[in-house]
């Protein structure tokens, strides 16, 4: 007999009534005894009186509830003014390529770091191998987003056309 056809030789389809006021029953029992109250409403199916509960509140603020809402505005305004606007900072590894084997890199660093713009700070450097004796700059700085853009820094750092040759970003990441 398949699934379909025991379902239908099942007598609770017909008592459904009486099945479901049992479920009732047992689901009160669980949850605890329910008041008079609330079983003379389910009894009686009226739910007319729900006008004397107020979910949300009365519609009729009183002084005394605006004045004490009107000070935690206003306490949270000032604590929000008081606190400093984060900057948007960003750190940059740039590869700073000189023409070739014969450049001093010395004065290549000296003139990288002579870029100097509001919102700009140069960190560490190095001088890695490329091949063939060339070695190429690598120097990290931290700029603010609003101030400094990477486009920006690579043409002031390619204006020394004796020494370097190109700018690369090689990593950029958000502080």
């Amino acid at each position: 007999m398949s699934g379909l056809q025991c379902l239908a030789t099942e007598n609770i389809w017909f008592d459904k009534q009486r099945y479901d006021e049992a479920e009732r029953r047992f689901y009160e029992g669980v949850n605890g005894p329910s008041s008079p109250q609330q079983q003379v409403k389910v009894e009686n199916g009226d739910d007319d009186d729900d006008d004397d509960i107020d979910l949300f509140g009365s519609d009729d603020d009183d002084e005394e509830a605006t004045r004490l809402k009107q000070e935690r505005l206003d306490a949270y305004a000032a604590k929000k003014a008081k606190k400093p606007a984060l900057i948007a900072k960003s750190s940059i590894i740039l590869d700073v390529k000189p023409w070739d084997d014969e450049t001093d890199m010395a004065q290549l660093e000296q003139c990288v770091r002579s870029v100097q713009m509001d919102g700009l700070l140069w960190g560490a450097s190095k001088l890695v191998p490329v091949g063939y004796g060339i070695k190429k700059l690598q120097i990290n700085c931290v700029v603010e987003d609003d101030k400094v853009g990477t486009d920006i820094l690579e043409e002031e750092i390619t204006k020394f056309e004796d020494f370097v040759q190109s700018v690369d970003v090689a990593a950029f990441n958000k502080i």
